[in-house]
């Protein structure tokens, strides 16, 4: 009867354990719905543009075309961004507001508004 209930605490334990587990990585999965405000730029040069003779969205242009991903800076972070490519073109260099979905530091993007 005692082998019983341990096994039992063992198999709730365990079956409880795993859930946590498996509800976290879901979640992780998925990603978190977000709107964040920040400056279009590229994964390569992030918060600071390498090409000091340039203005900052000729540099971003360039880095893109040369197979960078746009990049989000908020505040100290960098999100890479993934969709709406001809927008943020449009909005290089620029303040903007973006909704969409969060998995790491990878932004895939809903919607992206000129900010206010």
């Amino acid at each position: 009867m005692i082998k019983t209930v341990i096994s039992a605490k063992a198999i709730l334990v365990l079956a409880a354990t795993t859930l946590v587990g498996t509800v976290s990585m879901l979640a992780q999965a998925s990603g978190e719905q977000k709107t964040l405000a920040g400056v279009v730029s590229d994964a390569m040069c992030g918060q600071t543009h390498m090409m000091k003779d340039r203005p900052d969205a000729d540099c971003l242009r360039y880095c893109v075309k040369q197979g960078n991903k746009y990049a989000l800076v908020v505040g100290k972070r960098v999100y890479t961004l993934e969709g709406h490519e001809a927008e943020l073109d449009k909005y290089a260099a620029q303040k903007v507001t973006v909704k969409g979905t969060v998995k790491g530091e990878t932004l895939t993007i809903e919607s992206v508004i000129p900010a206010k």
